[in-house]
């Protein structure tokens, strides 16, 4: 089932409306924001030239220092009076990113959302309990209007508040769970404390995003709730979720809605972009949007994407999980060590918990790479087994000497409740 027969259209169609849309995005990008019309007049590109997708890779780039750089209203293409609502990244690392929308905005918002929703396989019988964060951050709301747009009846929670969430859950037969893939981890923990069997809650499928995660880290997930765990992805500055998604049937990348989000993979060291099925940047560019176009946004997810036609009869391009992001890159001693990496040997370890922190130090003017896991609440072998043979697995998966391995019990390393888990801690 499909939520709109846009999204089987062929290759040639499809490609017919991206360059259409590419056109008026550019155009619309050059009239309205100085930022662009400055950024395009450098690179001598015109509108009215554009007349197939390789003009793309002609195109400049924009990337979350821009953002910050022309905060609050730079990058806005409309004036305040057509600003229908404000969404924002969290600001962590600087100035947030902030992002507008116009009506037409939020009706192609509620329109990939409901279609990603289909695709997962959620309907308007659905009861779907909602633990995204509701206020800037665009999750919460997002999928709201996506919920309501196919007729689920959403039960608006919010993040936090686990002890409710789990009401909730029992006393509303609640069919979906909307939250991040750490919050499912943690959910079931609490509520195993609490003398419930997570498997014994009424859910059906969980709805997973806002942060990477591994395939053994969604068995994990499945396993602990007995539930379909399918993942969405989304970022603010492009829309929020509803950007791509992964259907029920297959699960085997996540489709972009890619009539309204024009994607590329490139090199994150060059720019240059990589043929399908090569892993590198994920580069969005909006087709739709009126109140921010945004033309070759550098994500820094790191994915790569598939062009077959899907089991489901979808046509437009999957890309893979998320498992990383080219920020997320940790040098230690000169080696090049992604989390994620440190994540897949965690979690293929049954005696392990899927939970973990990574402390970088630097002492004497060298790194320390410093890990601490927990054993599983089911383990009753010998920890120290246990420690040296984790302790090998991840120093051949990473090329690199751990300088300190913990193995804690259950518990002893800090969940997040709301917003987005954080694995590393650079000391350095």
């Amino acid at each position: 089932m499909v939520y709109s027969e846009r999204e089987r259209l062929s290759r040639e169609e499809l490609e017919e409306r991206q360059v259409e849309r590419l056109r008026e995005t550019v155009r619309r990008a050059r009239e309205a924001v100085p930022f662009y019309a400055e950024r395009l007049e450098e690179h001598g590109v015109s509108a009215a030239e554009i007349d197939s997708l390789d003009y793309l890779q002609t195109l400049p780039t924009t990337t979350k220092e821009d953002f910050r750089a022309e905060y609050p209203d730079g990058l806005f293409a409309v004036d305040w009076a057509d600003v229908s609502r404000i969404h924002a990244s969290s600001g962590t690392s600087g100035k947030p990113k902030i992002v507008s929308y116009t009506d037409d905005d939020l009706d192609v918002w509620a329109e990939v959302m409901a279609r990603s929703l289909v695709a997962a396989g959620v309907s308007a019988d659905d009861v779907v309990q909602n633990a995204y964060g509701y206020g800037l951050f665009t999750g919460g709301l997002g999928l709201h209007i996506g919920l309501e747009e196919i007729g689920a009846a959403v039960v608006p929670t919010g993040g936090g508040g686990t002890a409710r969430q789990i009401e909730m859950l029992q006393d509303l037969e609640s069919d979906v769970l909307c939250c991040t893939p750490s919050y499912c981890l943690y959910l079931a923990e609490q509520a195993e404390e609490r003398g419930i069997d997570p498997r014994e809650l009424p859910l059906e499928r969980v709805v997973i995003g806002a942060e990477p995660f591994t395939d053994p880290m969604r068995e994990e997930i499945e396993a602990a709730l007995d539930v379909t765990a399918v993942d969405i992805y989304g970022l603010s500055e492009i829309i929020g979720p509803g950007v791509s998604i992964e259907c029920e049937h297959a699960q085997d990348g996540l489709h972009i809605w890619e009539d309204h989000f024009l994607p590329e993979v490139v090199d994150p060291q060059t720019g240059k972009q990589l043929p399908p099925g090569e892993e590198g940047e994920l580069v969005l560019t909006t087709l739709t949007k009126e109140a921010l176009p945004v033309l070759r946004y550098r994500t820094g997810d790191v994915t790569a994407l598939t062009y077959e036609t899907c089991d489901c009869g979808r046509t437009c391009v999957r890309m893979d999980n998320v498992t990383g992001r080219t920020d997320d890159l940790l040098i230690v001693r000169g080696v090049n060590v992604y989390p994620s990496r440190i994540e897949e040997e965690i979690v293929a370890v049954d005696a392990v918990a899927p939970h973990y922190r990574i402390d970088l130090r630097r002492e004497n003017n060298l790194d320390r790479i410093e890990l601490t896991v927990e054993h599983h609440p089911s383990f009753d072998g010998d920890r120290d087994a246990l420690h040296q043979r984790l302790h090998r697995r991840v120093e051949d998966a990473l090329n690199v000497s751990l300088d300190a391995l913990s193995v804690e019990p259950p518990g002893s390393i800090e969940r997040t409740e709301v917003g987005k888990v954080k694995r590393v801690y650079d000391h350095r």
